[in-house]
């Protein structure tokens, strides 16, 4: 069970006040606020640990590489992984950009097929438009069904020339759960590698890989409670060893010198060359151990149960076009416009009543075809929003139908 209360103790920003109101925070979807254990285990870091890591022999750089080595297996267990499948990078968009330069330019040629779809967010398209022009791959997209990615589709798109599928776990825009465990298993039988984003879905659901049996999987820490600039590459192991490295620096080889010769370390570590992040793995850590405290399966319950409700309560007003109704189980979004009002318009309106929403495209400029409008607004809940707050954005926007006028 969810103890509301205690858990909007834990996070500081749910007492910030946006025009003398306390805020209302439904845009989740882009980044998450951090509890007090995450912010406390940042400061221990710079307070307390202040070291490099992998640089020196004594006692404080020696507590870093145990973090940073305890994170790891805490992630990995997170998603049913091997440790050593786990790499640290800044985020899911450096991740991707890995496998695609690290892998997908290197094993590619002229004429393969690459399959995306069009609700992909800018970090799962732009990379692969820029390999296809490197290796003359082509980007083939797989119709959606209403927003949705379809099996059906998949098997309709894929020819023999396809060599990587590569979707959202859950769309950044219409909340849908795709699925993932089935593409990737008729992907295999083709031998086509699986690459997955669950930026949308890892601090919503339970994740496990060996079950999902993806190649490939990308998610990023601030969406999921903890800092930004920390997310993670899952690779399956031989994937990883095939894969060349991105970066190069320092902590990621093994020998080099002036005769040209070099050689890396094994995964991990071959691909994180320089510093890391280690503040943010720090505070990664401590949100990993406060997404365990609450339970996956108490947070998707409970943010099943409020988004439902507010798509009950949104569904009755008239003027509320919403573009998601046919939602996944798993969703906490839910996209929509108010009739004849632009969306950054209303958006702006709301957040004259304290309330933080997100308008405009949301990184998947393709979408504008399916979506027949240039724009929406999307509310995404955490475990940490309430009724009462979705009461409020309803009244809000009933309150707000004199804008129409207004605004046309």
């Amino acid at each position: 069970m969810i103890n509301i209360k205690k858990i909007r103790n834990d996070f500081p920003m749910l007492k910030k006040k946006i025009n003398g109101k306390k805020i209302i925070y439904f845009d989740n979807a882009s980044t998450t606020f951090k509890p007090n254990s995450v912010i406390k285990a940042i400061n221990k870091y710079y307070l307390e640990e202040n070291s490099n890591s992998r640089r020196g022999d004594y006692d404080l750089c020696y507590k870093v590489d145990q973090t940073i080595e305890k994170t790891r297996k805490l992630i990995a267990d997170f998603i049913n992984a091997n440790p050593k499948e786990i790499i640290f990078t800044s985020g899911t968009t450096m991740s991707i950009n890995l496998i695609a330069f690290g892998y997908a330019v290197n094993y590619l040629k002229k004429g393969d097929e690459i399959l995306l779809n069009e609700a992909e967010h800018a970090s799962n398209v732009l990379p692969w438009y820029k390999v296809a022009s490197i290796t003359g791959a082509k980007i083939k997209f797989i119709p959606l069904d209403k927003g949705r990615l379809t099996l059906e589709n998949v098997k309709k798109t894929i020819t023999k020339k396809t060599k990587i599928i590569t979707f959202a776990d859950v769309s950044n825009v219409f909340g849908y759960l795709s699925p993932t465990k089935e593409i990737a298993y008729f992907a295999h039988l083709k031998k086509i590698i699986v690459i997955c984003d669950v930026a949308q879905s890892i601090a919503h659901r339970s994740i496990d890989v060996c079950d999902l049996d993806v190649d490939f999987l990308c998610f990023s820490a601030h969406k999921m409670y903890g800092p930004t600039g920390v997310g993670i590459l899952y690779g399956k192991y031989d994937f990883l060893k095939k894969m060349e490295p991105f970066i190069m620096g320092g902590g990621m080889n093994d020998v080099f010198n002036t005769d040209g010769l070099v050689t890396y370390l094994e995964p991990p570590e071959k691909f994180e060359a320089g510093t890391l992040n280690i503040a943010g793995i720090y505070g990664f850590k401590a949100a990993i151990e406060y997404l365990n405290k609450i339970g996956m399966d108490n947070i998707k319950n409970y943010e099943k149960e409020i988004c439902n409700y507010a798509f009950e309560k949104l569904s009755k007003n008239k003027n509320i076009i919403i573009y998601n109704k046919n939602k996944s189980i798993n969703s906490n979004i839910v996209i929509f416009n108010k009739k004849n009002v632009f969306a950054q318009d209303e958006s702006t309106y709301l957040n004259s009543c304290g309330v933080a929403v997100r308008s405009g495209q949301h990184c998947a400029k393709m979408l504008t075809n399916t979506l027949k409008t240039i724009a929406t607004i999307r509310i995404s809940f955490s475990f940490y929003n309430t009724k009462k707050e979705i009461d409020k954005l309803v009244k809000f926007l009933d309150n707000g139908d004199f804008l129409d006028a207004y605004f046309n």
